[in-house]
């Protein structure tokens, strides 16, 4: 995991001498709260196949985010059906570009 930088350095300073104060109010609170309850509760169980190459790319990338890959596969999951995970190309950007076959995306 990096070093954190001066900018992290002062917030953790910061918040372990209790100079920090939260700005959310009580209804936002709770609205992160019941949130947080409905993401974590896990009561099924999901098994999907993957390229080697896609669970590599897909685990370093929970490496460097600092979680477990099936939190950061879950996690995506959720923000895609819940409507937050979007397309970063335009609609139409992306029907121009045909996917390639080995299915790692549009062809250069």
């Amino acid at each position: 995991m990096p070093e954190p930088d001066t900018y992290e350095q002062d917030v953790l300073a910061a918040f372990e001498k209790g100079q920090l104060k939260s700005v959310a109010s009580k209804a936002e609170l709770a609205r992160l709260r019941a949130a947080a309850r409905t993401t974590a509760l896990k009561d099924k169980r999901v098994n999907i196949r993957l390229s080697s190459i896609d669970l590599q790319d897909i685990q370093a990338k929970a490496l460097v985010e600092g979680l477990p890959y099936q939190t950061l596969i879950a996690s995506v999951l959720h923000k895609y059906v819940t409507g937050r995970l979007r397309d970063a190309e335009s609609p139409k950007t992306a029907k121009r570009r045909p996917a390639s076959r080995s299915g790692r995306g549009p062809v250069a």
